[in-house]
């Protein structure tokens, strides 16, 4: 479903420098035809051995904790601290899945939660702003919700072009195409089509285009306006928008679509939104991301840093 200016296979990408990455690629796919308990037990394994030897990621995932959940104990964050990365690696079994297998078999383990919301705003015509933040299970969270209604992503491309080109085209394997992120003109675009967008303004992006609102238990977290900015679009709903990790598969919860945002107020909306990313993190705090330096960005130079 990709657009023509999607990565395509050309020569150059078999260049020896690149016969790590297809060797990889290839890995991935042969252990992805695994059964899938038999993937999350070799996933919770990579996982435990990943926090044993990238340490500078576990003090980060810590630290984050502390910040945004400081009313559990020193143990209770320890062990949610293990279980996030046996997370951790189960997600790389996950994005294998999203990319390689057949609709049929993504079919028997998802489940979908207010899948009325998208026939609804396809009825009356409405693009959908799929607000959606950075679980480990991102990948599945865009291929399970493609099964419903092909939509379009916002991505990082990579700056390795055989994981660009496995990026791009898994990610339109039940979607249309991508955009970068930094494209807004083509979000706008896709909203004002009618189509479902998926956006994850979660993560901490400088203090460009952001304003300071609590997040967690920190009061002044980096958090980008472009989310209000999109909901602003002609004829959109936001949909709140994420996939969790179940004990018998994947459960991709759609919400109702928001309504009174945006407000207009930019702090109020930042606030709402992150309001809302919180509560779904809530439900299943171990399958977030929390190795990236959320917290990162602060007010002023003269605060101290947090990590």
């Amino acid at each position: 479903m990709a657009q023509d200016n999607a990565p395509r296979l050309t020569p150059h990408l078999f260049h020896p420098r690149y016969w790590g990455s297809w060797l990889g690629l290839v890995l991935l796919w042969l252990l992805v035809l695994l059964p899938w308990r038999t993937q999350m037990w070799l996933g919770r394994g990579l996982g435990a051995l990943a926090r044993r030897l990238l340490k500078s990621r576990v003090k980060i995932a810590r630290r984050n904790l502390e910040l945004a959940l400081p009313e559990l104990s020193r143990d209770e964050r320890e062990v949610l601290l293990k279980e996030n990365f046996a997370s951790v690696g189960c997600a790389i079994f996950e994005v294998g899945m999203a990319w390689f297998w057949p609709d049929w078999r993504m079919r028997k383990l998802m489940t979908i939660k207010g899948e009325e919301h998208v026939h609804n705003a396809v009825a009356q015509g409405q693009g959908m702003l799929l607000l959606s933040c950075h679980f480990l299970t991102l990948e599945l969270n865009a291929r399970c919700f493609g099964l419903v209604r092909p939509g379009v992503g916002v991505y990082r491309p990579n700056t390795n072009p055989v994981l660009e080109y496995a990026q791009y085209h898994g990610r339109c394997a039940s979607n249309k195409y991508l955009v970068d992120r930094t494209d807004v003109k083509g979000m706008i675009k896709a909203l004002r089509n009618g189509d479902a967008l998926w956006y994850a303004p979660d993560h901490d992006y400088g203090n460009h285009a952001s304003v300071f609102v609590p997040y967690f238990a920190v009061e002044k977290a980096a958090t980008i306006t472009g989310t209000a900015t999109l909901a602003r679009v002609k004829n959109s709903v936001t949909l709140p928008c994420y996939n969790i990790r179940t004990a018998k598969g994947y459960e991709l919860n759609i919400g109702a679509p928001l309504a009174d945002y945006p407000s207009g107020d930019e702090l109020a909306d930042a606030t709402r939104v992150n309001r809302e990313i919180e509560a779904a993190v809530r439900r299943a705090p171990e399958q977030y991301m929390w190795l990236h330096r959320r917290f990162k960005t602060r007010p002023s130079k003269e605060e101290p840093g947090y990590y």
